[in-house]
Parts: structure tokens; C-alpha cells; sequence
């Protein structure tokens, strides 16, 4: 009998340790090393090199690039998102809160491809029936290929009968190896399940698509490993009680990272969302003071998104309150606003506000922020048809942003009539229809706005 061994694994970073101990040692993350059972039966063994075939060392200038080919997934905000569509041979892994639209989504999806190649549901959560209810409640009515099972080895075995172009597994968390002898969802078995079944898909080039938990946190669940291994990470955001979805992809090996789809949930499942320019936008018929607009950038994509500002008196320590943005960010645009533009809120309450749930994470955003909070501060109204981008320096200075020529084309295509922008960003030849402000110091953006509001 194979004597056992215990190691105790990071389900963060994956890294072993002999002994228990509150941190992982290697990434820092406090309580989260799981126990796990290993035996001498399961270890590498020296003989079992014999069988694998010879390495061959290539020049990387006798490398050709191939193009690959790309297979639809029927829907082309996801294909966006993808790089283009799904590629032959890759893994893709999609996380999610409980309930935000994944089974949907990937349902959908395999409804689409089915129609001209053979897809295949794996489903470690759901039975049948259920599966069968959403079809039904979709209007999904393709023959695809259902299969209830957790247990990897019959999986792989009936996949290597059936052939299908495509496989979703259901999830990651669910699988169980005969190779692990960790307990369903453990660190050891998601790791193992990850790496079998990409290896399969590598090895008959067949589209992987793996559905993951994610923590309390956000971040998804299982070993961090789990994430270097597939060549697509796809997080799935938005209120699970509301009505719009957001993909976002953070890595991706065949297209840009940071890419979004946008995505509304309805009755019949998740419609694609062309402009989703006009969700982040609050369409007041009457705007109110300490809004406006900017242009941002998600990936190869500009989209306008409204910012609003909120300054009130404080009664006791004031707050400072960002949801979108970053918080450290605030302190600074505050101590900028004071120090080069006059206006001081240490006795204010200031609340920032990204509309639609939407993240910014650029520095181009800090001219409308401050904008927006000199509008509420002092009780002016800016024109729902003005929007404003830049940088704003330490120094009071308006720094030029990246693709300010993209930016002012998508303001113009919606209609605005008015970009506050750095001077350094002043096109040659301006859009027809919009008013170009090119300024070079926040005091000049402030002015601006005091003279015409």
C-alpha cells in the first residue's frame, strides 16, 4: 500500500508547504492553504520519460505565422470581445457571480455554433431537465449534445467518440479526477481537471469554453494557476437584479485585454447592446448640476460614460466617496482643484459617480471629474451637450490623452457640441458640428466654464 503524503497548497498562487501555517509564504494571502492528500502512486516517476516523444530546438525567424481560422459564436459583440472569434485548439474560461447570465450566455452561444458544427454540454450542476427548462424558456430548439457527468475520465473517453467541434464545461468547480484524491472543488482537483482538459483541446484542436465560481471577492475561485493556464479569461459583470451585462476580458491571447461587450438580459436571454454609449448616458431632459460627460477608452473601443459630482457640507470629518473611479485619485484631483484652481472643500462632503457601473481607470478622466465638482460645488449647470477629457498634472497643467481624434469623432457621431481638451490634443482639422476649447491649465478649463455656464 502506497504510503500517503500531505502537503498543504495556496489556493491563491498554488504553491505547497509541508506544514500549516495562517500565510502562504510565497504570494502573502492570509487562510488560504487547503490540505491535500498525496500519495507515491500519483508522483512523476523518472521511467515515465521514456515515452514521450523527442524536444526539436527551431530558429524563431523559420517560424511561420500561420493565420488562424476563426469560428462565429453567433453573437459579434463576443466575437469583439474574443479578438475576432473563437480559434481552433483554445481554452476559454468565463467567471461570474451566481445567477448574472453565464449558462444563458454560453447556451446561446452553443445554439449558434450548432448549426453547422457538432457542440457538446457538459453540466456538473444542473440536470437535464433544467438545462432543457432554459432551452425552452430561450427558444433554443437545436439537437445539441447534453451530457450530466463530473467524472473527468468519462468525459474525455465520450468526447474522443463524439468528436465535437466545441465543449462547455459546467463548471470547473464540479469535476473530479481519478488522478486527485482531494475532496470536489479543492485547489488539487480544479488544477488537475484544468490541465487534462486543456491538454485534450490542445492535443484535437478542439474550442474549450470553461465556466468558473468566483469568491466573495470577485476574483475567480480555485488556484491562481488556473488562469495562466487557458488562453482567454472572460469576467462577467453587472447587478444580477439588473438588466444590463458587461464581458470583460482580461487576458487573451488572440485579441486585446480590456475589450467589453455590453449585454441586455430579457426574457429571451442576453441581447447584444450596439451602442452601449447610450446606457452610461442618463438622457435627462433637464440636466442637473455636477454632471458631465467624457470619452473614454475600453480597449480599441471609445465610449461615452457620465460622470457626476456630488459636494455637500460636512458635518464632522469630510468624505470622500468614488464609485468607478479610483479613491487615492480624488484626494489628488481635490488637492489640484485647491492649490491651482481656487476651490477648496476641505469642510465639503465630495461623492463621485461613474453612471451604468461602468469602471474608468484612465488619468483622462481627471478634467471631468473636477469640472463636475466645481459645477456642483457652485451650483452651475453644464450643458448636456459638452463633453471634456485630459489629464490633469500636479502642476495645474492639462496634459494631451492617447486616440483624442477617436474620442471627439464618437462625441460628434452622438451629437455634442462642445470638447474641453488639452491643447497638446488639438487636431489639425476639427470634427463638423463641434466646438473645439483647447486649454492648457485647469484655471483656463474653470474660466471657461464659469463664462458660459
Amino acid at each position: 500500500m502506497a504510503k500517503t503524503k500531505i502537503e498543504f497548497v495556496c489556493r491563491e498562487c498554488g504553491a505547497s508547504h509541508h506544514q500549516w501555517a495562517g500565510q502562504c509564504l510565497d504570494c502573502k494571502a492570509w487562510n488560504s492553504l487547503e490540505e491535500v492528500v498525496l500519495s507515491q502512486a500519483t508522483s512523476s516517476k523518472p521511467e515515465s520519460l521514456k515515452d514521450l516523444p523527442p524536444s526539436k530546438v527551431q530558429n524563431l525567424s523559420a517560424i511561420k505565422s500561420e493565420n488562424r481560422t476563426r469560428l462565429s459564436s453567433g453573437l459579434s459583440e463576443l466575437d469583439r470581445t474574443l479578438g475576432g472569434g473563437l480559434v481552433d485548439g483554445s481554452v476559454v474560461l468565463i467567471g461570474g457571480d451566481p445567477g448574472i447570465g453565464k449558462s444563458t450566455l454560453i447556451l446561446q452561444v452553443m445554439a449558434a455554433i450548432n448549426k453547422t458544427d457538432t457542440t457538446l454540454y457538459v453540466s456538473g450542476e444542473e440536470s437535464a431537465e433544467q438545462i432543457g427548462d432554459r432551452a425552452i424558456r430561450l427558444s433554443i430548439k437545436e439537437d445539441i449534445l447534453l451530457l450530466s457527468e463530473t467524472h473527468l475520465e468519462k468525459i474525455i473517453k465520450l468526447a474522443k467518440e463524439v468528436r465535437p467541434k466545441v465543449i462547455v464545461i459546467d463548471s470547473i468547480q464540479t469535476m473530479v479526477t481519478d488522478g486527485s484524491s482531494s475532496a470536489p472543488g479543492s485547489v488539487t482537483q480544479v488544477r488537475d481537471c484544468a490541465a487534462q482538459l486543456t491538454q485534450y483541446a490542445k492535443q484535437t484542436n478542439t474550442i474549450l469554453l470553461m465556466i468558473g465560481h468566483v469568491t466573495k471577492g470577485g476574483a475567480l475561485a480555485g488556484p491562481r494557476i488556473l488562469e495562466h493556464m487557458v488562453d482567454t479569461v472572460l469576467y462577467f459583470e453587472g447587478d444580477a437584479g439588473g438588466r444590463y451585462r458587461i464581458i470583460r476580458a482580461v487576458k487573451n491571447r488572440f485579441g486585446a485585454v480590456n475589450e467589453i461587450s455590453v449585454f441586455a438580459m430579457g426574457e429571451t436571454g442576453l441581447k447584444q447592446v450596439e451602442n452601449p454609449s447610450a446606457i452610461f448616458l442618463s438622457n435627462q431632459a433637464k440636466p442637473s448640476p455636477g454632471s458631465m460627460v467624457m470619452v473614454t477608452r475600453e480597449a480599441t473601443r471609445p465610449l461615452m460614460v457620465e460622470i457626476q459630482a456630488l459636494v455637500d457640507q460636512a458635518s464632522g470629518n469630510p468624505k470622500r466617496i468614488c464609485v468607478g473611479l479610483e479613491q487615492n485619485r480624488l484626494a489628488l484631483q481635490l488637492a489640484v482643484l485647491h492649490k491651482h484652481g481656487g476651490v477648496a472643500t476641505h469642510d465639503q462632503d465630495v461623492f463621485v459617480n461613474v453612471v451604468g457601473g461602468i469602471k474608468v481607470n484612465e488619468t483622462a478622466s481627471d478634467l471631468v471629474v473636477m469640472l463636475a465638482i466645481m459645477s456642483s460645488l457652485r451650483d452651475k449647470v453644464i450643458p448636456n451637450d459638452w463633453i471634456a477629457f485630459g489629464e490633469v498634472g500636479l502642476t495645474g497643467e492639462i496634459r494631451p490623452v492617447y486616440n483624442a481624434i477617436e474620442r471627439l469623432s464618437e462625441a460628434q457621431k452622438h451629437g455634442f457640441k462642445v470638447a474641453i481638451i488639452p491643447k497638446g490634443n488639438l487636431p489639425k482639422k476639427a470634427p463638423k458640428g463641434l466646438k473645439i476649447v483647447p486649454v492648457e491649465y485647469l484655471y483656463q478649463a474653470l474660466q471657461y466654464m464659469s463664462e458660459n455656464t
